[in-house]
């Protein structure tokens, strides 16, 4: 069974810089896609980052693009978020969420990930 822990969420002032960690345990040769959701309150779950396991490939959502990096560290079982030039719109709860699906277009559609983190909270000010 896969299990994942998110870590790294906090209180920053726009612009700054956060760093979201995701520790996987229990990980399964069948898992396809480890990513980032988040959900801001009265809005839907929406992909932010995403990496595809066995190529590296990955993909980021339109409004994080050139401000968000997602990697993958092997030794440490984690897969990261750096944030930079934060953006009060990017206030959410940050979840981590790994899928066994395969199909590209669907890295970022919630429904189909299987392993979800209870998730961290990220507060940017303005």
């Amino acid at each position: 069974q896969v299990q994942l822990v998110e870590s790294g969420g906090g209180s920053v002032q726009a612009g700054g810089s956060l760093r979201l960690s995701c520790a996987v345990s229990g990980f399964s040769s069948s898992i396809n896609y480890l990513t980032w959701f988040r959900q801001a309150p009265g809005k839907e779950r929406e992909g932010v980052a995403t990496v595809q396991v066995g190529s590296r490939v990955t993909d980021y959502v339109a409004s994080v693009k050139g401000r968000f990096t997602i990697s993958r560290d092997n030794a440490r079982n984690t897969v990261n978020l750096q944030m930079m030039d934060l953006k009060s719109e990017d206030t959410a709860m940050y979840y981590c969420a790994a899928t066994s699906q395969s199909n590209w277009w669907l890295r970022f559609d919630p429904s189909r990930y299987n392993f979800w983190g209870p998730g961290t909270q990220v507060t940017v000010s303005s």
